[in-house]
């Protein structure tokens, strides 16, 4: 899997023999600088550039061109290179633009001899650079690694060079941009400008606006994003959403236009790639922005074919949007932190430095920079989250109810639909940078997989605080909550609430189901109500999966019910035996493909005297909590995002008259 990195992340190297392949709207000039072990380059022979291509392992290109292929071979370098900086700087003199700014952002991949993408990174947020450092190969431990640096300098080349150690870098800069001048006959033209379905392909995930964006989705939705790691493994930064993103973030998706490249303006790169394949309805247009301001944003400014599915993907392309910003900051302090610890090194490993109060400068030098480093990233991470909260506050008014949190008006207003929404909320995400911003997180219709409502209290911190009787009533709420979102979104008859309670214990909570009459039957207790309801499911799973292999729908019982089914379990294992965990996990892993889906209700703690036997069932369920918790991952780069349960405002009765709402249109359709 190709690893889409992000200033500052790193990705270890599977093999040794590489190509690096630089991708960018105008000729640029590539380059290279070996290191040893502290970053130093040694001398003007361990520089690979237009007027000098190759050293042992490494070879660039002789000319200025909009595309390049550099060759590396790690295991050829020369003996003390433990890194190798891949360099790209604009060149002067050529007529062309004077600043990565005013051009598309360069996209450079890190692939196998056989073109295999093994990491890619686009250099996003550069302006007044006319320079930078794009990628660093490095040995640690005896394995190789890649870094997306993206160090820009607004210098050029020489400060670039001069940053690196190289003695006297004014002169080998202006030797390296004469030879690139004597190449310009033959350098390469630029390619037209991408396209998003050229993106696509080049897995590009960042724009000059600090949008990213996500590789297309196979089908119009994106795959699931998130996954607990307590039971799924460490995230992967590969694979992105949209989720489901976000997938899975100005005008429509793509790059620049003609006009603006040629003319050296500033790249509009808002809202890359948040589209489909098939053609979109056009969205609301924005109002005009204010000279110098960025757009103000509108609700449903993504693409689609409605309005629910323009804010579907708009709101993944905001939790898209925010995952990377986030790590974008992240990245770039542990970058900061990374080059004063080497420049402190560097300082004070010359004896001359540990006399007097050289050393002391050094320390002040380094500190400095950091902290001027750190504090970039900290505004451009301000300014991305300033206009996602607008964006925010914009979308969240005009959700539909499906999509929208309890305290949303629209629920007072809800009405049965007569057809099941693309997603539904199931809460709130949002990471330490700033907590007051919150992104739905929305799920698929139909389930593709069942829920475990966690009623632990080691599950978290908050829970650990909770007595044991108020957290599973807590959990058993959320469970009730879920079941009636569900019930509601759904039209007439064509989704069934099991509930099995064998002790009876979720009376209370369960009360507003039974109440209101919108269960499937009365809460099976007992050993013999756990037995019946798994029976009757299990027996509904198997029919219905004969029947889609035989293609023989018409074959199945006619007192068989194929809507959507949910079985919500409390206190599991309590009142289950080895055959009721088993039909369990038959439902767990059979279950959604046919319409019938899980939400448990329970403590993992209390069910591991089953030993892994249940591991299977856990993994197959996404882990919800009913306090906040930090506990979902997303599979760009692994941030652990804290989940806020839906809650009912104090005193609202929009529960009870949700479920009313629901009762009357079974009613008024006879079901």
């Amino acid at each position: 899997m190709t690893a889409e990195l992000v200033r500052g992340q790193n990705h270890t190297l599977p093999q040794t023999r590489l190509e690096i392949r630089v991708s960018a709207g105008t000729p640029v000039v590539a380059g290279a600088t070996l290191g040893d072990e502290r970053g130093t380059v040694r001398g003007v022979e361990w520089i690979a550039h237009p007027g000098s291509p190759q050293l042992p392992g490494l070879e660039v290109s002789q000319q200025a061109a909009a595309d390049h292929r550099l060759a590396v071979d790690l295991e050829a370098l020369p003996a003390g290179a433990h890194r190798v900086t891949v360099l790209l700087a604009l060149p002067v003199g050529a007529g062309g633009p004077v600043r990565f700014g005013a051009v598309p952002a360069p996209f450079v991949s890190v692939t196998g001899l056989d073109g295999t993408e093994i990491a890619t990174f686009t250099l996003t947020d550069l302006d007044a650079e006319s320079a930078v450092s794009a990628l660093e190969l490095y040995r640690r431990q005896d394995a190789w690694k890649v870094r997306a640096v993206g160090q820009g300098y607004a210098g050029g080349l020489a400060e670039m060079l001069a940053d690196q150690g190289v003695t006297d870098p004014a002169a080998l800069a202006g030797s390296i941009q004469e030879a690139v001048t004597r190449g310009l006959a033959r350098s390469v033209a630029p390619p037209p400008p991408r396209t998003p379905e050229a993106d696509r392909v080049r897995h590009a995930t960042g724009s000059a606006d600090h949008r990213p964006t996500a590789p297309p989705p196979a089908a119009p939705e994106p795959p699931e994003p998130l996954a607990d790691p307590a039971t799924t493994g460490p995230a992967h930064t590969t694979q992105p959403h949209t989720t489901q993103p976000h997938t899975a973030s100005g005008p429509p998706a793509g790059g620049p236009s003609a006009a603006g490249a040629s003319a050296g303006g500033p790249i509009n790169y808002a809202h890359p790639r948040r589209q489909h394949a098939a053609p979109p309805s056009p969205p609301p247009a924005a109002p005009p922005a204010q000279p110098g301001q960025p757009a103000q944003p509108v609700a449903g400014d993504a693409t689609g074919w409605s309005m629910d599915e323009r804010l579907y993907n708009q709101i993944w392309g905001m939790f898209e949007d925010l995952a990377r910003a986030v790590a974008a900051y992240r990245s770039a302090v542990d970058f900061a932190e990374s080059r004063m610890d080497q420049e402190l090194d560097r300082a004070l490993s010359d004896p001359r430095n540990r006399i007097g109060g050289a050393g002391d400068r050094a320390r002040e030098a380094a500190r400095a920079k950091r902290d001027e480093l750190a504090s970039r990233a900290r505004e451009a991470l301000d300014r991305d989250l300033a206009q996602l909260a607008a964006e925010a506050a914009v979308v969240e008014p005009a959700l539909p109810a499906a999509y929208a949190g309890w305290g949303n008006p629209v629920w007072h207003a809800h009405r049965i639909p007569m057809e099941i929404p693309m997603a539904l909320r199931i809460g709130d995400l949002h990471l330490p940078e700033r907590t007051d911003l919150r992104i739905p997180l929305l799920v698929r219709l139909p389930l593709e997989r069942g829920m475990w409502v966690d009623s632990g209290r080691t599950a978290s911190e908050s829970a650990a605080l909770m007595d044991t009787d108020r957290l599973r009533r807590l959990a058993m709420e959320t469970a009730v909550a879920h079941a009636a979102r569900l019930l509601a979104v759904y039209p007439p008859g064509e989704f069934a609430v099991h509930v099995i309670d064998p002790a009876g214990s979720a009376a209370g909570p369960l009360a507003p189901l039974v109440e209101a009459g919108v269960l499937a039957g009365p809460p099976a207790a007992g050993p013999g109500g756990v037995a019946s309801v798994l029976a009757h499911l299990t027996r509904r799973v198997d029919l219905v999966q004969m029947a889609v292999r035989a293609r023989a729908a018409d074959s199945l019982p006619p007192d068989l019910d194929t809507g959507e089914q949910l079985l919500v379990v409390n206190d599991f294992p309590h009142g289950f035996d080895d055959r009721a965990v088993t039909q369990l996990r038959y439902l767990a892993d059979e279950g959604p493909a046919v319409g019938v889906h899980l939400l448990m209700v329970a403590d993992r703690e209390e069910a591991s005297a089953y030993g892994p036997v249940l591991d299977p069932l856990w993994r197959s369920l996404l882990r919800i909590t009913p306090v906040a918790d930090s506990h979902l991952a997303d599979p760009w780069v692994g941030h652990a995002w804290t989940y806020e349960p839906l809650t009912i405002p104090p005193g609202s009765r929009v529960l009870e008259q949700v479920l009313a709402a629901v009762a009357e249109a079974r009613r008024a359709a006879g079901r």
